[in-house]
């Protein structure tokens, strides 16, 4: 009895150094890389699950105290569902849903159309240095502010000596008429983000098996018969994928393109006023942190239903396409 005792003492010491070794050796292995994902995994503690413990503040009149946030919290008052009727009341309510929904729709289409044309066009290039050229060409406003960008419209469109109406001879105040400006936010916000996106398609692209081509090209298809049938069915789930998360963020529009590029006018806050944009003049105007981030837990709950739907849609479709 006492051998067996032994024996399984031994076995189970043996399996325990055997299993420290094997976390050692990770350790010691993939050191460099788990170093290299350090800052990222701190900044997404930091910055996006520590403060989900703040939501609390949605649901309370959140008055400031000297002894810090988490005495302030304590202190301010149980309100409910209180901070949330300003969003559902509101004049602007309507309208504000209504702009931040459209104008995503409308990056998701345009985005998603124009990013698989230029990756098609690029990966049909056989001058590789021209390639570069214009990938770092289509790349550079991604890497831009909106400040930056805000200048650059500003200068095509200023009233008085802008190049635009210098150009064609007139006189409109851009900065006063609505009506151009679903197109000029669109344009801008694509023309930001296509060189981002046809870089992800065209590594997809590069990544489908030549031997496709070789046997299309054998059967006698044309270059446009190979894009249809080979091309395009190999990027439908990357397609997917992406049009996945662009849905999960439908209730969340870039505030820099909404607010800097319209130069927050006044005029044109009928086609330029999103939630984000609301949400910042209310909290500037009125201070109510309640009130904002009752707006702001109001669109990640929207985004993470609306995420978790479609990929539920795309897996009954094509579990290959999903999410997760």
């Amino acid at each position: 009895m006492e051998d067996k005792t032994v024996r399984k003492d031994s076995v189970a010491i043996a399996a325990a150094a055997k299993k420290k070794e094997g976390f050692i050796y990770n350790m010691i292995h993939n050191g460099p890389f788990l170093l290299f994902a350090l800052p990222g995994a701190i900044w997404m503690i930091f910055f996006f699950y520590i403060p989900v413990f703040a939501n609390v503040v949605a649901f309370k009149e959140f008055q400031f105290s000297p002894n810090g946030f988490l005495a302030s919290l304590a202190q301010s008052k149980w309100v409910g569902f209180q901070n949330f009727k300003f969003l559902f009341t509101s004049d602007a309510a309507w309208l504000i849903t209504k702009n931040t929904i459209l104008y995503n729709l409308g990056f998701i289409t345009l985005n998603l159309i124009i990013s698989v044309f230029f990756a098609i066009v690029m990966s049909e290039l056989r001058h590789k240095r021209l390639v570069k050229v214009y990938q770092t060409s289509m790349l550079l406003p991604y890497f831009l502010s909106w400040v930056i960008i805000g200048y650059f419209v500003m200068a095509f469109l200023n009233p008085d000596k802008g190049l635009l109406n210098t150009m064609l001879h007139t006189d409109i105040n851009w900065y006063a008429e609505p009506k151009y400006w679903p197109f000029i936010l669109l344009f801008i916000g694509t023309w930001k983000g296509i060189g981002y996106n046809s870089i992800l398609y065209f590594a997809t692209v590069m990544g489908i098996d030549p031997t496709y081509y070789e046997a299309a090209t054998v059967d006698g298809a044309n270059k446009w018969q190979q894009i249809k049938n080979i091309t395009i069915p190999q990027l439908v789930p990357l397609m997917t994928l992406m049009s996945i998360l662009a849905v999960g963020n439908i209730f969340r529009a870039d505030f820099g393109l909404f607010y800097t590029v319209p130069q927050n006018s006044g005029a044109l806050y009928n086609v330029t006023s999103v939630l984000d944009t609301y949400i910042y003049n209310g909290l500037t105007s009125t201070g109510d942190i309640g009130m904002s981030s009752a707006a702001s837990l109001y669109q990640s709950v929207v985004g993470c239903i609306l995420l978790v739907s479609t990929n539920a849609v795309v897996r009954r479709l094509d579990g290959d396409s999903a999410l997760f």
